[in-house]
């Protein structure tokens, strides 16, 4: 049965040329799990946002969406409260009371459900989800993993027929990710509910989907089965953009012009790479190599942070010393200090006890602008917060001036740095027009526009899609040949294992395991890259899905000179 249908649907936000959405066709039926993906920009949330009136944009609308075959727009403000939800891709966003009970019981009682069935239902919903043992805390607690988790109840107590999710992992760790996409398989899986998912991380989400849509340039260019959806991408494009964006199993399958039915998950992914291997003895072990640099550009010893003097530490007894021209890749779960850390590095919290080093100077000695001037620069995780004006253009206009550049020097440095973010197109846009991931590449474009040594990002991969990973990949390398050393916040450990010269866990307050990629990530279980999982019981080493293809080829080729002599 047909639960929501999409009939010619074209939309153009208010002032623009462009059709955001154009001639879009998209019938979901009843239990099944949609999966969306395409580039950021492409119209994906937009898309998303129709299917909830009350979040609809303004702007002009022709065609038609229907819920139970009736226009969304007709349908009753209560049909369309309780039983359309939607998650929205900020877990903070969406919380509305201060304790976790009031925010189960939050919906019900605006829709004036008596306090005996509020009760027996917010009971029902927070053992199911196994929250009842924080029920009583407050929201502003929660990990962002766990505030995920009670929205989440928060719709499902009111029994909806459908749930809509963009982008819901995207500040999640990959724990904490892993443990909320299993939730959505048990509701699909065990209540039959409809879900509608844009997501950039398909590695565990499409292993799920009934049905895979690409949306590109505001249209929908593919539907089909996740299994298929390589090949069609293959068939339209041998190098299409978002090819990178699917899961390791079916990259690597492609890349090594498998045949048959593509794998999708690690446990499919490893059978496959045994029947390539076909018992044959692998390649030796390919380990990047790094020039060594003892050069320190930032250094911390010893230190500890609080925010308050009766509040717990935050860091303790950190120590770490950072070289000049190094890329740096820190991870750790939400909550666990990695932000704190980053703002002790760059100067905005100042640590009570030890020491925070900047080019072998202490941090507090620096006066005025000093540390920031052509020194060092942070990308927040919130990118909103960097800008100012009403469009990028103007925002980067008015860094450029700090450095009284010329008129002409302004528009050669603002040209330049669009033309490597790809977002020339975004310049005469408002900074709150734009998708998350492009404000997340305007808002990298104005800190880079500074020109520092030292590039501190928190989160830069998050809303992005996989075409932009590779872009800000190469961009980094870029920065990095020029001599800048950056230090990467992440909760993306495939895009850390590619970047980084060396990655470490932050736990327990304090930064451990400091190591190269090949190291750190061979010998987690957890905390690695899927083509590590996928590769291991064949070789070490192997941390990317380009690993796994080159080792293999090698393979081949070791096998045919063999098979020749």
């Amino acid at each position: 049965m047909e639960i929501c249908k999409i009939k010619n649907l074209t939309f153009t936000y208010p002032d623009q040329e462009h059709p955001v959405l154009q001639s879009v066709d998209l019938s979901i039926e009843q239990g099944e799990f949609v999966v969306l993906f395409g580039e950021s920009g492409s119209g994906k949330t937009t898309l998303l946002k129709m299917l909830k009136r009350e979040l609809a944009p303004h702007g002009d609308l022709t065609g038609d969406i229907s819920y139970m075959g009736k226009n969304i727009h007709y349908i009753d403000d209560r049909t369309a409260a309780s039983e359309i939800g939607f998650i929205m891709q900020n877990p903070e966003t969406q919380i509305v009371t201060d304790k976790v009970w009031h925010e189960l019981a939050f919906g019900l009682e605006n829709l004036g459900i008596p306090t005996p069935v509020i009760r027996r239902r917010v009971g029902e919903i927070a053992n199911y989800f196994g929250i009842h043992t924080w029920f009583q805390e407050k929201t502003t607690n929660l990990s962002g993993g766990q505030k995920q988790l009670l929205n989440v109840a928060s719709i499902m107590v009111m029994q909806p027929e459908i749930l809509v999710l963009d982008e819901p992992t995207s500040q999640l760790d990959p724990i904490a990710a892993s443990n909320f996409i299993h939730t959505l398989e048990k509701l699909n899986r065990d209540l039959g509910l409809t879900i509608v998912m844009v997501e950039h991380r398909l590695e565990e989400v499409l292993p799920l989907a009934d049905k895979v849509v690409l949306l590109e340039e505001g249209s929908i260019i593919c539907t089909d089965k996740p299994r298929n959806i390589g090949k069609r991408l293959k068939q339209i494009d041998e190098g299409h953009r978002m090819l990178p964006a699917l899961p390791t199993a079916m990259k690597v399958f492609h890349g090594l012009n498998g045949y048959g039915d593509s794998p999708l998950t690690v446990r499919e992914g490893k059978e496959f790479l045994s029947k390539y291997m076909n018992g044959n003895i692998p390649a030796p072990n390919q380990e990047r190599s790094m020039e060594e640099n003892t050069e320190s550009i930032l250094e911390l010893k010893n230190v500890w942070f609080r925010y308050e003097r009766d509040l717990p530490d935050i860091l303790a007894d950190v120590d770490v010393q950072i070289s000049r021209g190094e890329i740096i890749s820190i991870l750790g779960g939400n909550g666990s200090g990695k932000t704190t850390l980053l703002n002790v590095m760059s100067g905005q919290n100042r640590a009570y006890r030890g020491k925070v080093l900047v080019n072998g100077k202490q941090i507090q000695k620096y006066k005025g602008k000093e540390l920031y001037q052509h020194n060092l620069a942070v990308l927040p995780q919130d990118p909103l917060t960097v800008f100012l004006k009403d469009t990028v253009r103007t925002d980067y206009e008015e860094i450029a001036k700090v450095f009284n550049y010329t008129e002409d020097e302004i528009d050669e440095f603002i040209n330049e740095m669009a033309t490597k973010l790809a977002i020339t197109h975004l310049l005469d846009k408002h900074p709150y027009d734009l998708s998350g991931g492009e404000q997340q590449k305007a808002a990298l474009g104005k800190i880079l526009l500074l020109q520092p040594k030292i590039l501190l990002l928190d989160e830069p991969t998050k809303g992005i899609d996989a075409f932009s990973k590779q872009t800000l990949q190469s961009l980094l390398k870029d920065l990095q040949a020029q001599g800048m050393t950056i230090i990467v916040i992440t909760h993306d450990i495939e895009f850390s294992a590619m970047v980084s010269d060396r990655v470490g866990l932050f736990f327990d307050r304090s930064l451990l395991s400091m190591d190269t990629p090949i190291a750190f990530f061979s010998e987690n279980n957890y905390y690695t890259t899927v083509a590590s999982r996928m590769s291991r019981h064949l070789f070490d080493h192997a941390i990317t899905y380009e690993d796994i293809i080159t080792i293999c080829q090698m393979n081949q080729e070791k096998v045919y000179e063999k098979t020749v002599d």
